[in-house]
């Protein structure tokens, strides 16, 4: 389903004239810098393709030849066409590897380099009426055009690249030599396997188009962030007990050449630096696109990834465009459109699929509404942002707010939460509750999370707990709930009474109030009756009716001597609510 979802997207772009897919057995690829030479093959510039900030400069991208696929020991045997990086176009060693010497690499890049300049030599043979390909030839014979290079006051900045790829360019010219026309002769055609036998069998039926044809032996790799960069989504490991009726590697779940082409650019495209149809949290790689062209499509992203420099209102503004879509019916024009949304994560050599969702675009829509409408929670009149994003919600439960900090399945299993309309994962709570005890303070997101979880969870296991509602709920008697609010309406009455005061009990009870409330709300009680004696009469007054308010709804057994991580959780909530509601009121007041 995945890979033909794919394929239909690649033979839906193509037919766009407005599309920049590349053509079968083509890919756009970045490629930092450009070897000039004359046609004599003599080295005149190491040219600098990129542009930008120096921290976050882009390659120019170039339309070449397809990726070759290489993995294993004979991997140096395997060279791409006229353009590669340093190892095999110049025959320079990594700087370090800790599974390898220093005179393995140096070997590894000799063998390399050789695959290419042997490479090199061939294509020039085959097309000997082509000066663009006999210019390189030449640049090879000669060493000194090579020292040349690495003489250049540029290549300090391409060896500091790790895995930089180059090409050539004729000087006067404005294509590299990576995009000669003679080089579209060498689409591939079928792959051939070192066993004679199954070159017989190279045709079959392809499980995506069901035609007789080609089949790939190999898939083409569709690197994602944080992998390795020759990482596939469709691998196949050969003499490992997976092989069938004497057939190998892609032989046993036949592709043709046709269709693994096409859905191999179809991912890389989606995943490419350039690309709006894809956005990463942690170390998930998230791709989307819809079966037509739809604006749901072009809104997605906004929901998840992280707010614009340029435009940090963006997210919220699209998510206000969603509500409206809903509410004036716009969204059913493309509601029965069907969508995909497809998660990826590193996972040694190969690829793993975090999940795969499929469903109409007005069914993801509104489980979007209903994941922001469990978020709604009341808010100061400071706080300006409306909506807040799964990256809002994943750095504000990470340790220093870095989402890199987050468990790395935790991502995929919100996504999954938020477009399914299920309950949340587990681990949000946890990671939540971790984050509040250790840094003694609750936000508007952090309290929006457990609200957001509890009223899911409450929701789809049919407990009996009342849900939690977006403001204070003073009809609210959970024991958890009453604790929470308690402290807030305590810890307030320390601040009106010491002004200025830099630590608060929060700072220094927080963590056994919200799980053993017992051992210390005695000792806060009677501390909070000191303060009230330094308090006006009104003010005294407003707090002790307010205490005895929140004290008549707790047990007749007295505080709970523990409370659960969901009632740790309402704790929380209950201490957010009531000092919101403290604020307000004072605002009304002045």
């Amino acid at each position: 389903m995945i890979l033909q979802a794919l394929y239909e997207y690649y033979v839906r772009k193509s037919a766009d004239p407005e599309s920049n897919i590349a053509p079968r057995g083509f890919e756009r690829k970045e490629i930092p810098f450009i070897i000039v030479i004359d046609k004599d093959g003599r080295f005149i510039n190491l040219e600098d393709t990129r542009t930008g900030e120096e921290k976050h400069k882009r390659a120019k991208t170039f339309l070449v030849l397809k990726s070759k696929s290489r993995t294993g020991s004979k991997a140096s045997e395997t060279a791409n066409v006229f353009w590669d990086h340093w190892g095999y176009v110049l025959g320079q060693p990594k700087q370090k590897d800790v599974k390898k010497s220093p005179e393995d690499l140096i070997a590894e890049a000799k063998s390399q380099n050789s695959t290419f300049i042997a490479q090199v030599k061939k294509l020039s043979e085959k097309y000997s009426d082509n000066p663009d390909f006999k210019a390189v030839c030449k640049f090879y014979e000669n060493e000194t055009e090579i020292l040349k290079v690495l003489n250049h006051e540029s290549w300090k900045d391409c060896y500091k690249i790790p895995g930089c790829n180059l090409s050539f360019r004729i000087a006067g010219k404005a294509d590299i030599i990576a995009e000669n026309t003679d080089l579209a002769k060498e689409v591939e055609g079928p792959e051939e396997s070192e066993n004679p036998e199954q070159n017989k069998e190279a045709e079959g039926i392809c499980l995506i188009t069901g035609e007789n044809a080609p089949i790939a032996i190999l898939h083409s790799s569709t690197p994602i962030p944080g992998g390795k960069s020759g990482g596939k989504l469709v691998g196949f490991q050969k003499n490992s007990g997976y092989d069938s009726y004497h057939k190998e590697q892609g032989l046993n779940a036949p592709v043709s050449k046709k269709a693994e082409d096409a859905y191999t650019t179809a991912l890389n495209v989606l995943l490419s630096k350039d690309s709006n149809n894809s956005f990463r949290l942690s170390d998930t790689s998230v791709v989307f696109w819809a079966q037509k062209k739809v604006s749901f499509e072009n809104q997605f992203s906004f929901f998840f990834r992280a707010p614009e420099k340029d435009d940090p209102d963006k997210n919220s503004k699209e998510v206000k465009a969603l509500y409206d879509s809903i509410q004036t019916g716009k969204i059913n024009t493309d509601g029965d459109t069907l969508f995909y949304v497809l998660g990826l994560a590193p996972n040694a050599a190969r690829i793993s699929v975090r999940f795969w969702k499929t469903g109409k675009v007005i069914d993801f829509a509104s489980n979007l509404v209903k994941h922001f409408n469990d978020l709604e929670i009341v808010r100061n009149v400071k706080d300006e942002k409306e909506y807040f994003t799964l990256f809002n919600l994943l750095s504000n439960i990470s340790f220093e707010y870095k989402i890199d900090n987050a468990p790395h399945n935790l991502a995929g299993k919100i996504i999954e939460s938020i477009l399914d309309g299920t309950k949340y994962p587990d681990t949000l709570q946890q990671q939540c509750i971790r984050r509040i005890r250790a840094e003694q303070h609750i936000n508007r997101i952090r309290a929006a999370i457990l609200k957001a979880y509890l009223n899911r969870k409450s929701e789809n296991t049919n407990t009996n707990e009342k849900l939690i509602t977006m403001a204070l709920d003073q009809e609210n008697k959970n024991q958890g709930y009453l604790c929470g609010r308690l402290f807030a309406v305590l810890e307030k009455i320390q601040e009106d009474a010491q002004p200025g005061i830099n630590s608060t009990i929060k700072d220094r009870f927080y963590g056994a109030a919200s799980s053993t409330p017992v051992t210390v709300f005695g000792r806060l009680l009677n501390l909070s009756n000191h303060h009230l004696e330094k308090l006006a009469a009104g003010s005294k007054t407003y707090y002790e009716k307010k205490i005895q308010e929140i004290m008549d709804g707790i047990s007749s057994n007295g505080i709970p001597s523990q409370l659960s991580l969901d009632d740790q959780s309402r704790f929380a909530i209950g201490y957010y609510h009531q000092r919101q509601d403290l604020f307000t009121k004072k605002d009304k007041n002045n």
